[in-house]
């Protein structure tokens, strides 16, 4: 194979998007997905799961929506299929079911040697190569999950599917992010008995006067705002806040409308001892905590309008979103029995991970974390995109891809002009 100007890793939304300008500007390359397109939408998504973003915020570079429902929310399925789609269109060059093993510099330290598994197992050349493989696509597990009994089912957010799937009995959810309160929802929907073993995360409500969440984001930047001018630079680690796509315009999601759907609201998990998960008292605080996040969302909105001089419009009824000040929705339990509680299975929401041990190159930091600038690594050449707060807020969803691929495709214009 001749040398390539560019080899991609991942075929998700972030390399398709880099793979559409570097088609463009007529730039030899290709890119390499180790499972099927949009692998990670496909295989770490449950039934009901509905993108948390509107359709209208889903379309890839030169090629905005154009369907019946610019609200609506899509099932993944949906959106790989639109990936295809996009694939096809463009003539992108994308090859399947090739897993990238290492990559390392050639020892003139010109060019990069991409070695690949699968397919086909080859070592192929490149003057560029981009990590679009994502930072949150290996399922994270505790260690304390040893200490379950035996005879207790133990699964991730990433493997569930549904709650036929699951033996007869009462689920424990730990965590209380996106998927654990989405999944719980979905178990609570189909007559599972939920205990929910909360953690401190944000909460951002589906509409407000009269629009959908995001588009408020939109309309006052809060969206753009970069890395690099965050004041607290915590922000970019913090989960993403509870909420869903679910339902024709998708719909807020708390830890009270949990409880009034039949959830037991447990503080975090500290132990586990026998058949007896040992349980903090943090659990009204995390209620708090949501609470006050959701209403600052707000009135950072309401503060733009001020400053638009834009009249606010009316406001709508939300009882998901209705705040709990006496966190009356919380269990007083700091210990759960699993077998009275007739336990039969835990699902682990405590997130994703990443590795990137085969990128031989100077590139990683602490816990083997990506190093780079806007996308930009150390090392010439080798580029990231994909990735939470890349560049800006949007940065993490495909929202902020053609803006984040657009950059990184200049660069590698820039970069090889310089060759």
């Amino acid at each position: 194979m001749a040398i390539m100007d560019s080899v991609i890793v991942g075929a998700g939304q972030a390399g398709l998007g880099v793979s559409y300008y570097l088609q463009r500007d007529k730039r030899k390359h290709i890119v390499f997905e180790r499972g099927r397109v949009g692998e990670s939408w496909l295989s770490q998504r449950w039934d009901s799961f509905r993108l948390n973003t509107p359709n209208f915020m889903n379309a890839l570079p030169g090629l905005p929506y154009d369907g019946s429902e610019p609200d609506g929310f899509s099932r993944a399925d949906e959106l790989v299929q639109s990936f295809q789609r996009y694939i096809e269109q463009f003539q992108l060059p994308v090859q399947t079911s090739v897993t990238v093993v290492s990559v390392e510099q050639s020892e003139d330290k010109k060019h990069f040697i991409i070695k690949t598994e699968g397919a086909r197992t080859e070592s192929v050349t490149s003057r560029s190569v981009v990590i679009a493989s994502g930072i949150l696509h290996t399922p994270k597990l505790p260690a304390i999950r040893s200490r379950l009994p035996n005879n207790i089912a133990q699964l991730h957010t990433a493997d569930y599917r549904s709650a036929a799937a699951l033996p007869p009995g009462a689920i424990v959810i730990v965590g209380s992010g996106q998927s654990g309160c989405q999944i719980a929802e979905d178990l609570l929907s189909n007559g599972r008995t939920v205990y929910l073993c909360t953690s401190k995360v944000g909460r951002a409500p589906r509409r407000y006067r009269g629009r959908d969440l995001l588009e408020w984001w939109i309309d006052s930047k809060f969206i753009d705002v970069t890395f690099a001018n965050l004041e607290d630079k915590a922000i970019s680690r913090a989960p993403q806040p509870q909420i869903s796509g679910l339902g024709r315009h998708g719909h807020s999601l708390s830890l009270q409308s949990l409880a009034r759907q039949g959830a037991v609201i447990l503080g975090r998990l500290l132990e586990i001892q026998g058949s007896h998960l040992v349980l903090s008292d943090e659990a009204a605080t995390h209620v708090h905590f949501a609470d006050s996040f959701s209403q600052r969302l707000k009135d950072d909105i309401d503060d733009y309008l001020l400053r638009a001089g834009i009249a606010p419009p009316p406001l709508e009824d939300d009882p998901a979103d209705m705040p709990d000040p006496q966190a009356e929705c919380v269990s007083p339990l700091l210990e759960l029995n699993l077998r009275d509680a007739k336990v039969s299975t835990v699902i682990w929401s405590t997130g994703f991970t990443a590795d990137f041990d085969w990128i031989h190159l100077p590139v990683l930091g602490a816990e083997g974390r990506p190093i780079y600038q806007r996308g930009i690594s150390p090392v010439t050449g080798l580029y990231f995109i994909g990735f939470p707060w890349l560049t800006s807020r949007k940065s993490g969803i495909i929202y902020g891809i053609s803006e984040d691929a657009k950059y990184i495709a200049a660069a590698i214009k820039d970069q090889l002009a310089q060759v």
